[in-house]
C-alpha cells in the first residue's frame, strides 16, 4: 500500500502520461477496468490544460496551428503539471520548453513569441498600482531628482530578442492581412506593461531599453542615464523620460 504522498505522486505521474502499473492495482470496482477509469481523468486533464495554454499563448497557437499546438501542449504537460489552482498562471515554463523542443526547431523565434505571450498574460493579471506622473516629478527638487530610484509596476517585463517580435505578433493577429515578415529585420527590445484597457507592449530603442533596464535593476536616475548615454551618445533623456511617463512605465514615488 502506497502512503498518501506516494499515492498522490503516482496519480500525478499517471495523469502526465507516465504509466504507473502500481496505481492501477489500487483502483477498486470491476465494472470498468482501472486503466480505462484513469484514462478518463488523463484525457480531461490534457484537454483542460491544453485549452488553458492556448488561451495564454494565442500567438504561438496561431503560428503553429491547432494540431501542432495540441501535440506540443501534451508533451509540455508531461513534464510540467500545474503547481497551483489558477490556470491563468500555468505555462511559465513553456517558452524555455519550446527553446529545446525538437519539432519546433525550424521556428527559432517561437520561444521568444511565447515569452511575449506570457509577459502579456502576466501584465493582464497584475494588480492596479498608481503610476508616476509629471505632476509627481514637479514636486521633487531638481537637486534631488538624479538620486531617485524608480520602480516598474508589478507585471512589467522587458524583452530582448534577435527577432522582430512586433512584426510577427501583428502578422499573427486574427484581423491581419496577408504579408511577409522579414525575420532578418533585426533585434527588438520591448517593454510589456499592464494598462487600464489591458496589457500592451511598446518597442524601445537600445538606449531607451538600457535606461529602463538599469532602473529596474536598482540604479538611480543619474546612473541609468549614464548607462543609456554610454550606449548612444545622442540619447535624449528628456524626451525618453517624458515618453516613458506617458506610457505609465514607472510606479509612483514612495
Amino acid at each position: 500500500m502506497l502512503a498518501l504522498r506516494e499515492l498522490q505522486a503516482a496519480f500525478a505521474d499517471h495523469l502526465a502520461g507516465r504509466d504507473r502499473v502500481d496505481l492501477l492495482a489500487l483502483v477498486s470496482g470491476d465494472s470498468i477496468p482501472a486503466a480505462a477509469r484513469i484514462a478518463v481523468h488523463r484525457h480531461h486533464l490534457g484537454q483542460s490544460l491544453s485549452a488553458a495554454l492556448a488561451a495564454t499563448f494565442p500567438t504561438v497557437r496561431a503560428l503553429v496551428g491547432e494540431d501542432f499546438f495540441g501535440r506540443m501542449a501534451r508533451d509540455f504537460l508531461a513534464g510540467f503539471l500545474p503547481t497551483q489552482p489558477v490556470l491563468a498562471e500555468y505555462g511559465a515554463d513553456l517558452a524555455s520548453f519550446i527553446a529545446t523542443y525538437g519539432p519546433a526547431a525550424g521556428l527559432p523565434y517561437l520561444a521568444d513569441i511565447a515569452r511575449l505571450d506570457w509577459a502579456l498574460n502576466v501584465a493582464a493579471y497584475a494588480g492596479p498600482v498608481r503610476r508616476l506622473t509629471a505632476a509627481d516629478l514637479s514636486a521633487v527638487s531638481s537637486e534631488r531628482l538624479p538620486a531617485h530610484h524608480l520602480a516598474l509596476p508589478p507585471g512589467t517585463c522587458l524583452i530582448d530578442s534577435p527577432f522582430p517580435l512586433p512584426d510577427i505578433w501583428r502578422a499573427s493577429q486574427p484581423d491581419a492581412g496577408e504579408g511577409v515578415v522579414d525575420l532578418a529585420a533585426g533585434r527588438c527590445r520591448l517593454v510589456v506593461l499592464p494598462g487600464s484597457a489591458g496589457a500592451f507592449f511598446v518597442s524601445l530603442s537600445n538606449p531607451e531599453a538600457d535606461f529602463v533596464a538599469a532602473l529596474a535593476a536598482g540604479s538611480s536616475l543619474e546612473e541609468a542615464a549614464g548607462v543609456a548615454f554610454a550606449a548612444d551618445a545622442t540619447f535624449d533623456l528628456s524626451k525618453t523620460f517624458a515618453r516613458l511617463i506617458r506610457l505609465g512605465t514607472f510606479a509612483a514615488l514612495r
